[in-house]
């Protein structure tokens, strides 16, 4: 079984005004003159971390981390002003023009793989191909699934302590009900409403109970900037049209796709990735028998560090790099 490439470090790092007054960072690492790859954090708000470079043989891969508007080492934190999914697809191309990349790959987990999906459906000749974990499609219902109606079924003890901070008589649209706390004046409430909306989601995210997620994820500076960016873009639809994803699949049909999905991902459960499968005939799909949401499940891990080597392989015979 495949396991992460060992620890590297970047060779570059920028701090990149972008519109609104945010400032993102960015990072490189890896092979300079190698396939260019931008992983795409999930959340939105949850930033990269370290780890997330070990996903790429540094040796192939020029490996681009940054983190989205107001997450991260991205500045201001937490902030929602000019935090839209359109500013993000803007920042990209930013971030693409800036290191001089003509093409690159995406790689993207859950939220990464919905900001993935609209990048390349926005850009689809910027892009080399996608390699994307936990298919988030970003409507409705999946949103209803995990804050409403859903996954309360399969974890309802994890849910009695999401809706604790919530009045009874606001329970029946806890989406909206936690965006009022979080964007409220009271930094107490805020805060105590993001360790238990960012709790939920690591409590939910692996087939077996992970410490560190649940440690990362509960940290005030994750929480805040997941929980209210998260939220932000949920009670928005995530700033797109309902279904948006499936009808546009036509535009990105020609780029080389493999996606990743745990059997027991709860967070966003494995129909999303079948859906899309049927919108893209072309696009691989391996679901991973004992896994759930997390990317560093073990599963998870090893079916991702082979699809990024299969996916060079790939690229080097379409572009001859």
């Amino acid at each position: 079984m495949r396991t992460h490439y060992p620890a590297i470090s970047p060779y570059a790092t920028h701090q990149l005004p972008v519109s609104g007054g945010h400032t993102l960072y960015v990072e490189e690492s890896g092979n300079s003159n190698g396939i260019a790859v931008v992983f795409v954090h999930g959340g939105p708000g949850a930033g990269c971390a370290p780890g997330d470079r070990g996903f790429f043989n540094p040796d192939i891969y020029r490996i681009i981390l940054f983190d989205q508007r107001g997450s991260g080492r991205s500045t201001p934190h937490a902030a929602l002003e000019h935090n839209t999914t359109q500013d993000l697809v803007a920042d990209m191309e930013l971030i693409r023009e800036h290191l001089g990349l003509e093409r690159w790959m995406l790689f993207g987990g859950s939220w990464g793989s919905t900001l993935s999906l609209l990048y390349a459906q926005a850009h689809p000749e910027r892009v080399l191909g996608l390699v994307l974990r936990g298919i988030f499609l970003c409507r409705p219902r999946d949103i209803q699934w995990f804050y409403q109606f859903g996954a309360s079924e399969i974890f309802p003890d994890y849910w009695a302590d999401f809706q604790a901070p919530i009045a009874v008589n606001e329970r029946d649209d806890l989406l909206h009900a936690y965006h009022r706390h979080l964007t409220s004046a009271d930094e107490v409430d805020r805060i105590r409403a993001a360790r238990a909306w960012s709790l939920w989601e690591a409590r939910c995210a692996t087939l077996h109970p992970n410490p560190y997620v649940v440690e990362r994820f509960a940290s005030a500076h994750v929480a805040l900037s997941m929980a209210r960016i998260e939220a932000h873009y949920f009670v928005n639809n995530c700033f797109v049209s309902d279904n948006v994803i499936i009808e546009q699949a036509d535009r990105i049909a020609e780029i080389p796709t493999i996606a990743v999905h745990g059997r027991y991902d709860v967070v966003c459960p494995v129909r999303q990735a079948f859906d899309l499968q049927a919108a893209l005939p072309g696009m691989k799909l391996e679901v991973i028998r004992n896994a759930g949401h997390a990317s560093g499940e073990p599963g998870t891990v090893d079916a991702l560090v082979k699809a990024t080597d299969e996916m060079a392989d790939i690229i080097r015979a379409r572009h001859h790099v």
